[in-house]
């Protein structure tokens, strides 16, 4: 057991944030299990071809998501000391793949090139302290509704990753875009597994057992092996035939697949300037831009999310060691675009292990070691389901929700914008989207009310910055991109 005040103690001030060793390994465990998917999904979603016909291969990307998300979590850990995981981030990915690279004339080299191309921009950014003042610009209010719009995210995500909310399809013919489990209610045996998840996460929240969520995780991905083991269940999607299962897993289905030998070639193949030279400076700089906000305002909100659910944030709303931890999350950018998994970025995951106990750093380098090995033990990802891990986010989002109450409810130039931010979070299914729209509402809201002194100039430059964000698609079709 760790001695209070001692070296490792002082270094990650891990008394003083009322945490202790066996706080941190859970929580470095119970983060890792919680985005461990990372693994296996960004492979897939980086699956495609470029315009040549190449492809970044499913094994090699699976290796390197996992090498540089264990590099920068343990960086994120030692250096900057906050519980905070990394690992390709999702929507960028998406969008990487599905907006970047179907340009015609690009390779993937010259799509992961303009990934390094934002993250070198952002970089700056942080050096010039560009990038902490605009966070200290935003109101407490905002910040607030970060925070919980971060936790009704999280949420969505455990309860779609589990099936227990679904997309209706669009050949129903109806404007209810989601919907109960499958035809309106849940089926299958992996919907027992979230469910019985879940009640047992919040038993043992409720009874503030130690260890409650890891332990939630752990017996959920027991109860899922042995019903995969049975019932032969298989995947939601069966790739090879084209057919689905509404009553298999979500994407993970428990098993111990074969062991493959390790690949990292995909690292230094990206192109910087490849895109340039292929659609234009203009088309190029409009889709680096597009990058760089998003990875931009996504890390900034999960950041003040989770610090604020760790405690670690002060009486004025400041972050210890904030230029650290945006840093750092600007290297995993460049590094996750060097090594063509796309940007790296601070993970809502994190929360699970935040909601274990942790918070220091030391709890990011337990889930970063973990990503090492796993980037040699990839197989074992597999027996953990996402619906063996969504009990713990639906938990852990209730957790960041409850801080609704901080917000000024009877300013209504702020009410209104921290409204929009966390509503849209979950309901566009990106943390940038909300913040734009909180922050276009409220420099437009103090305007009219003729308070428009008391907004600072960065907010104007953002909000200036959103309404380009959000005017891309018209900014493109106009300009023949």
């Amino acid at each position: 057991m760790l001695k209070q005040g001692n070296a490792v103690d002082r270094y990650f001030k891990i008394t003083e944030r009322g945490s202790n060793l066996s706080r941190e390994v859970r929580g470095g465990f119970a983060t890792f299990f919680a985005m461990s998917y990372i693994v296996v999904l960004n492979p897939l979603i980086l699956s495609g071809a470029d315009s040549t016909g190449a492809e970044l291969g499913i094994d090699r990307v699976a290796a390197v998501t996992a090498l540089v998300a264990g590099v920068m979590t343990i960086l994120m850990g030692a250096w900057a000391k906050h519980p905070f995981a990394l690992a390709t981030g999702l929507g960028v990915n998406a969008f990487v793949a599905i907006t970047v690279a179907t340009n015609p004339g690009l390779t993937w080299p010259d799509v992961m090139g303009l990934v390094v191309l934002s993250g070198v921009t952002m970089l700056v950014l942080v050096l010039t302290g560009f990038r902490t003042a605009v966070f200290n610009a935003v109101p407490p209010s905002l910040k607030t509704a970060i925070v919980v719009g971060i936790g009704m995210f999280i949420a969505l995500i455990g309860l779609v990753n589990a099936g227990f909310v679904r997309r209706i399809p669009d050949a129903a013919g109806t404007t209810v875009p989601v919907g109960l489990g499958f035809d309106g209610a849940l089926v299958g045996w992996p919907s027992l597994v979230f469910l019985a998840g879940l009640l047992l996460t919040i038993a043992l929240v409720v009874r503030k057992v130690k260890g409650a969520i890891l332990i939630g995780i752990v017996a959920s991905a027991v109860l899922a092996n042995v019903l995969e083991a049975v019932f032969r269940i298989g995947p939601s999607f069966d790739a090879a035939t084209g057919t689905a299962n509404p009553q298999g897993w979500s994407l993970v289905v428990p098993s111990m697949p074969d062991w493959k030998p390790l690949d990292l070639s995909l690292i230094g193949e990206a192109n910087v300037f490849g895109a340039f030279a292929h659609l234009g400076t203009t088309a190029a700089l409009l889709l680096a831009f597009v990058i760089l906000l998003s990875i931009f305002f996504d890390a900034m909100g999960t950041m003040v999310g989770l610090a604020n659910e760790a405690g670690t944030v002060d009486a004025d709303g400041n972050i210890p060691n904030v230029d650290r931890v945006l840093l750092v999350d600007s290297l995993g950018a460049i590094a996750g675009g060097g090594a063509s998994v796309s940007s790296n970025q601070i993970y809502v995951e994190s929360g699970a292990g935040i909601g274990e106990g942790a918070r220091t750093g030391v709890a990011s380098i337990v889930t970063g070691v973990l990503f090492l090995l796993a980037m040699f033990l990839t197989p074992l990802i597999y027996l953990v389901p996402f619906e063996a891990v969504a009990p713990a986010l639906v938990v852990v989002g209730f957790m960041m929700v409850s801080q609704v109450s901080k917000i000024d409810w009877d300013d209504w130039g702020l009410a209104l914008p921290a409204f929009l931010t966390f509503v849209l979070m979950p309901f566009t299914y990106s943390i940038a989207n909300g913040i734009g729209a909180g922050f276009v509402a409220y420099v437009f809201i103090r305007a009219i009310q003729g308070r428009a002194r008391e907004v600072h100039p960065l907010m104007w430059a953002v909000a200036a910055a959103f309404l380009l964000f959000f005017s891309i698609g018209v900014i493109e079709q106009a300009a023949g991109v």
